[in-house]
């Protein structure tokens, strides 16, 4: 992660304008967490987690329950890892040739903004492995083509998420290397 007390660095969670998206992803500019939208991050995760000590055990959308047709399913605790898991596994469908790496870093940012705004309820890790992503280098390969649900957006974002969990493909330094 970017030193906090780098003044060029982009802090995730508080406002972004186009120029600084087009500053990480062309020019490299490095990337931070901005402290104050760490605790947002925090909360929503504390709900999540809560979730699991309620009793009756809700059910949850998406978090331990199945998806779409599949949204009455309840997934026991034990299993909602590996759904987590095989969700972004069968939705990373994309073809064709890979995006650029501008978009890719354009990709990445957008998607570790969301995320540091404190609403999703995941771990502050996932941010900061964004965040560190993004200022070494490593970025996902991600094809040109798939589409996943309305937006179309599922697949290439799955593509991103292959390698935060180890799998999948990314460049280093020029080099296509396993995601792992």
């Amino acid at each position: 992660m970017a030193d906090p007390s780098d003044e060029r660095a982009l802090f995730l969670g508080r406002p972004m304008r186009l120029s600084d998206l087009e500053d990480v992803a062309r020019r490299a500019r490095p990337v931070s967490v901005a402290a104050e939208a760490r605790e947002g991050v925090r909360r929503a995760r504390r709900i999540v987690e809560a979730l699991e000590h309620q009793t009756p055990r809700r059910h949850v959308y998406g978090i331990n329950t199945g998806f779409g047709a599949l949204s009455e399913v309840h997934i026991s605790a034990n299993d909602v890892r590996l759904l987590q898991r095989n969700l972004v596994r069968s939705h990373a469908c994309g073809v064709g040739p890979d995006l650029a790496i501008d978009e890719v870093r354009a990709m990445m940012v957008l998607r570790a903004q969301v995320l540091a705004l404190g609403y999703s309820g995941v771990r502050e890790v996932l941010i900061d492995q964004l965040a560190t992503m993004l200022n070494s280098g490593v970025l996902p390969r991600i094809p040109a083509q798939g589409s996943v649900g309305a937006s179309g957006d599922l697949a290439p974002l799955a593509h991103l998420a292959l390698v935060l969990i180890g799998e999948g493909e990314a460049t280093y330094e020029g080099h296509l290397l396993p995601g792992g």
